[in-house]
């Protein structure tokens, strides 16, 4: 099967962001890049109805003009367009079952026309269990892909949970590194357990015991993938304190945040978790966002 890479388009400008970031990661990965649309009319909407023909008029505009201007910057990528129809989280993560990643604006129009609105980006990450990167348009530092640079790469920031079994975003991770040839920094958040409340006060040592012990918890969660990627350059760091907020803090100088959500069934929809949600929020440089069990 071709590899390729899907990016959601709505005419914003964080969607055109993510449609150049999406752009530079497919001739990363020598895969074709497909821009798509996806169109739903708003039921009960106050707004005055728009005729069927000036909605697929306008998202073909759209779609047509940015492809254009991908392939006059990137001229040996292959690119396609595709106009959905139907719920935009679920169109996306429909057309998106078959690429290597979707790529979504963080933010969007807020309009009836606009797809990427904070709401409906999240219900999308949920919905698919493909890898979502999410762009933003304000992140202007220099160089990196995304941001209208060709390199040199910025280090690939992970976060990880050593409790957790996690293989598909460490693979995911190690890949992106590999391929920009930059440095790996992999970051695991913890907290002394309930039970140990007052230990660091009666006893100062526990918490360097725990830290030690984390530290190699964390080691041995990499060392197989040392071996699997020689050429990746990896820094570890536990860090005592929230993950949500030392994740973020973290991130500063990355160019791109790469964090996990949990494959979960509930009746109420998919969760995709405290962590990711604050990163994708907070972070100016684009998250990726991978689903494991």
């Amino acid at each position: 099967m071709a590899q390729h890479v899907v990016a959601g388009l709505d005419g914003s400008p964080e969607s055109l962001a993510a449609a150049e970031w999406a752009a530079e990661e497919a001739l990363l990965r020598q895969a074709a890049l497909r821009l798509v649309h996806a169109e739903e009319v708003a039921a009960g909407s106050a707004a005055p109805m728009v005729r069927p023909d000036v909605v697929r008029g306008w998202a073909d505009g759209i779609l047509a003009e940015a492809a254009q201007e991908l392939r006059r910057r990137h001229p040996g990528l292959e690119i396609s367009t595709r106009r959905l129809s139907g719920r935009p989280a679920a169109a996306l993560a429909v057309d998106a079952l078959d690429a290597d990643l979707l790529v979504l604006g963080s933010r969007g129009l807020g309009a009836v026309l606009g797809f990427l609105v904070g709401s409906v980006g999240l219900a999308t990450v949920g919905a698919t269990e493909r890898p979502v990167v999410l762009v933003r348009a304000d992140d202007t530092r220099a160089g990196g892909a995304g941001r209208g640079g060709s390199g040199p790469y910025g280090e690939v920031l992970l976060g990880v949970d050593i409790h957790q079994s996690c293989e598909p975003l460490l693979a995911f991770a190690f890949e992106e590194a590999a391929r920009r040839g930059c440095t790996l920094r992999v970051v695991h958040a913890w907290t002394l357990p309930p039970v140990f409340s007052y230990a660091p006060v009666l006893d100062p040592g526990i918490q360097l015991e725990v830290g030690g012990t984390v530290a190699q918890s964390l080691s041995d969660m990499l060392a197989p993938w040392r071996i699997k990627f020689p050429s990746v350059r990896i820094t570890e760091r536990p860090v005592i304190g929230p993950p949500a907020r030392e994740l973020v803090y973290a991130a500063d100088n990355a160019d791109l945040v790469i964090v996990g959500r949990r494959i979960r069934s509930s009746p109420l929809g998919a969760h995709i978790g405290h962590v990711a949600h604050a990163v994708i929020h907070h972070c100016v440089a684009p998250v990726a966002v991978v689903a494991h069990d």
